[in-house]
């Protein structure tokens, strides 16, 4: 008969597999943007989101708050060093609008996380009282984090396009969700059961906005495509030198 504690261990180091592919996940993504040069419609929203999310779980799986969480702080670590390198990578290629709102945001989120690191080590003094701060404003962040990607659902539905709803951090927030609710109620953790269950919820109706728009998307970028390349052979019609240069040949024919 295998333990709760040892199917606990197995459940959240799938966890935190599946969660290193969320951090991954939107690499795709920025290989886009650098090929391109701009982030164009995309939004730093759940970049920003995750980052600061990952920090307040960081803090919160420390021993000196939540003793036995080596699980929680190593891959929210992790994470927290990823979304700094997708930041930096979105502030190159913004504009000086969306470069100022990054700066802006990162700026309170440290400030934040430092301000709470220093009131919960100083002013609570048991891993309960640490535990129950740090939880509630972690869970806050985390549902914040699963629901930054709502954002762009507006955009989705009014343009019927999921040009700039990246599936696989769709897809990847969704199975994060059930493992880390699945390893939460192994041994029944209130501040990651609830975050996680929502966090499924939304990442579901994500992929469902995803599925009911992608062939209308596809059919978009097609068209675009066309109107590219009948503009590309228009532009090459007015050429004085090339129909110059057709008009000669013709003559000579």
């Amino acid at each position: 008969m295998v333990s709760a504690d040892a199917a606990r261990t197995v459940v959240g180091i799938i966890g935190n597999l599946i969660s290193l592919f969320l951090f991954l996940s939107p690499v795709p993504t920025f290989v886009k943007i650098w090929k391109k040069g701009s982030v164009e419609q995309y939004s730093p929203v759940p970049y920003l989101a995750t980052l600061i999310n990952c920090m307040a779980w960081t803090l919160y799986g420390l021993p000196i708050v939540h003793p036995n969480s080596t699980l929680v702080w190593t891959i929210n670590g992790s994470g927290t060093i990823i979304e700094v390198v997708y930041i930096i990578l979105f502030f190159i290629y913004s504009d000086k609008k969306k470069r100022l709102m990054v700066v802006l945001v990162v700026a309170l989120e440290i400030i934040f996380i430092g301000v709470l690191t220093l009131l919960v080590l100083t002013l609570a003094h048991t891993h309960t009282k640490r535990s129950l701060i740090v939880g509630i404003v972690s869970i806050a962040f985390n549902i914040m984090m699963y629901a930054s990607p709502l954002t762009v659902m507006k955009l989705v539905i009014t343009t019927k396009s999921v040009e700039y709803m990246p599936f696989f951090l769709s897809f990847a927030s969704f199975a994060n969700g059930v493992a880390w609710t699945a390893y939460a109620l192994i041994r029944f953790d209130p501040f990651i059961t609830i975050p996680n269950g929502l966090g499924t919820v939304f990442s579901l109706a994500q992929l469902i906005l995803y599925a009911t728009y992608y062939k209308s998307t596809q059919r978009q970028i097609a068209e675009r495509k066309g109107r590219e390349v009948n503009l590309s052979e228009v532009t090459i019609d007015d050429d004085p030198k090339k129909t110059a240069s057709r008009a000669t040949h013709n003559g000579h024919a």
